[in-house]
């Protein structure tokens, strides 16, 4: 088994490869210190052969593996496919098209939430999967026999899933199910890193409008300075020192210092410094300007109203044969409870028929749930 190192030879491989109704597409990357992932490896395999390519090889133009991925007349199948995807638009600013996630739609086939590969190698394509490459180094070279034979095995096998799953789909008449999905997936926003968006992660420890500020200006810089570093966020300030900040608000060299969590001798840094300036601008923000800071709702009186959704949740989803995750998320779920209205997927389109119209009903006493020899359903 060798790798294509050679810019013709993946353009040769990659026009048989577009002969094919679909082509089934993995990557190997390292991420651990870096802020963008290392792209290590590309797998191809259309029904006829599989494909190794060298992205580290001197030389090598991607190009033709970038042409293949907007093939419109060539289905680009992968497996939990967001990191791949990122990787994809990260190194070619473009999204593969027409696309199909497999654990997607094994959750629209009944396989439960966020199914493995192993799990669907085995159930459908009736083989094994041996592991114990998977967290190799994939950026050293020569990469060994059994991390190829292991990386080979990530597409070819997954020709066999991604067939299975299509028919399954196709009689069930769920294709616009997983064309939803795959909606989100499709979208350049989901990969597009916006600094003035990185306080969305850690939104969910903050209860002020002022903390909300410099949360905002703090995660903003840090996120502009891992990505112009290329490291990870963590490496420029950890999660526990940012939220001290956040909760301090120190306005001083010295202030900044009596932190615990901050590192000895940061706040004389450069680093020190654009914080102290991050934690000037956050201060001076008009709390009127700021995001509405959401309200803990597990504090209100519907924990009844959202119990008895999580159980009809959990009782349509085995009628339909889904996972839950696909019909309604918890943050759908606790909405409801509040609002027969409100704006959230579980009350569109195919979730609405299937399960947000029967959650209304339940809520306003108009549906019951009973026990059928052991399971819940709906009366």
């Amino acid at each position: 088994m060798s790798l294509i190192t050679t810019t013709q030879d993946l353009a040769d491989a990659c026009a048989r490869l577009a002969t094919h109704p679909f082509v089934t597409v993995d990557t190997e990357f390292l991420r651990e210190t870096t802020y963008y992932p290392k792209l290590c490896l590309i797998q191809l395999a259309s029904p006829d052969e599989a494909v190794l390519v060298d992205p580290l090889a001197p030389g090598l133009d991607l190009a033709p593996f970038l042409a293949l991925m907007t093939d419109e007349a060539v289905v680009k199948v992968f497996h939990a496919a967001r990191q791949d995807l990122e990787i994809v638009w990260i190194i070619g600013k473009l999204i593969p098209k027409p696309l199909f996630d497999t654990q997607v739609a094994a959750m629209v086939c009944g396989y439960g939430d966020s199914v493995g590969y192993e799990q669907l190698a085995n159930d459908l394509a009736k083989a094994r999967i041996d592991k114990s490459s998977r967290f190799t180094d994939w950026s050293r070279r020569p990469l060994s026999d059994a991390q190829l034979v292991y990386a080979e095995s990530d597409v070819t096998h997954l020709r066999d899933i991604y067939l299975a799953l299509d028919a399954d789909i196709k009689t069930s008449g769920r294709e616009n199910w997983v064309a939803e999905e795959m909606a989100v997936l499709n979208s350049p926003g989901t990969y597009e890193v916006k600094p003035e968006n990185a306080w969305q992660r850690l939104k969910g420890r903050i209860r002020k409008p002022k903390e909300l500020a410099l949360l905002m200006e703090l995660a903003a810089w840090r996120e502009r300075e891992a990505q112009s570093r290329d490291v990870p966020r963590q490496r420029v300030l950890k999660d526990d020192a940012l939220m001290d900040i956040v909760q301090r608000g120190p306005v001083s060299v010295e202030a900044l210092a009596e932190l615990r969590s901050v590192p000895n001798g940061f706040e004389r840094s450069r680093a020190g410094g654009e914080v102290l300036a991050a934690v000037t601008r956050g201060l001076a923000l008009d709390p009127k300007t700021l995001p509405r800071l959401e309200r803990e709702r597990g504090r209100a009186t519907n924990g009844a109203v959202l119990d008895l959704l999580k159980v009809l949740l959990k009782a349509v989803a085995d009628a339909e044969r889904v996972a839950p995750k696909i019909i309604a998320s918890s943050d759908d779920l606790e909405a409801i409870s509040f609002d027969d209205e409100a704006d959230v997927p579980a009350l569109k389109g195919w979730r609405r028929e299937v399960f947000g119209e029967k959650a209304i009903a339940l809520k306003n006493g108009n549906l019951g749930l009973r026990i059928v020899r052991g399971r819940v359903s709906v009366a």
